[in-house]
């Protein structure tokens, strides 16, 4: 709160966060992250990260987000919205099954921007790993991404290819 002239002001953030506290304690409110890297075919995985989030709940749960897309991608609308949640106070916790769930790189960046916004991250099942093992796993999400990111643009190119020699496309749209 700051004082201007004889009025006294709270940042919208401040008094959002004042929203979820009833009676000194403070209400949690769940929002479930959920992500496959793939764009089909994934459901079963999606379905299994839900259920053993719903399972271990021990709050409210205000939604389940979700996203198909890789977790390095910036691209991420389940992302966004519950990113949108945390801020506007809608969301007080953050659970996912695996921190990789959350995003690939970065996790203590995010976990950070909760913390300004009062919310917190729970992750069920934490890595336990030396700073050598987790750094080799790191350099292969590096390589594998990639890979799978070469891998769509050939798949890309082939497609176009396909369709200009089949006379479905021009060349010039094609390109």
């Amino acid at each position: 709160m700051t004082w201007v002239g004889r009025e006294r002001r709270s940042s919208s953030i401040d008094v959002e966060a004042m929203k979820v506290f009833t009676g000194g304690e403070r209400v949690r409110l769940e929002g479930l992250y959920v992500r496959v890297s793939g764009s089909h075919g994934e459901e079963s995985w999606l379905q299994a990260q839900r259920k053993e989030l719903r399972a271990t709940s021990t709050g409210e749960i205000v939604k389940v987000f979700r996203d198909r897309a890789s977790g390095l991608g910036e691209d991420r609308p389940g992302l966004s919205r519950l990113l949108r949640g945390v801020a506007d106070g809608s969301v007080s916790v953050v659970r996912v099954t695996h921190e990789d769930r959350l995003a690939r790189f970065g996790v203590g960046w995010l976990t950070h921007v909760l913390s300004v916004y009062g919310a917190s991250l729970e992750v069920l099942h934490p890595k336990k790993l030396s700073s050598r093992d987790e750094l080799l796993e790191d350099f292969v999400s590096l390589g594998t991404t990639f890979a799978g990111r070469l891998y769509r643009m050939r798949s890309a190119e082939n497609r176009r290819r396909l369709l200009a020699e089949s006379g479905q496309c021009d060349a010039g749209r094609a390109a």
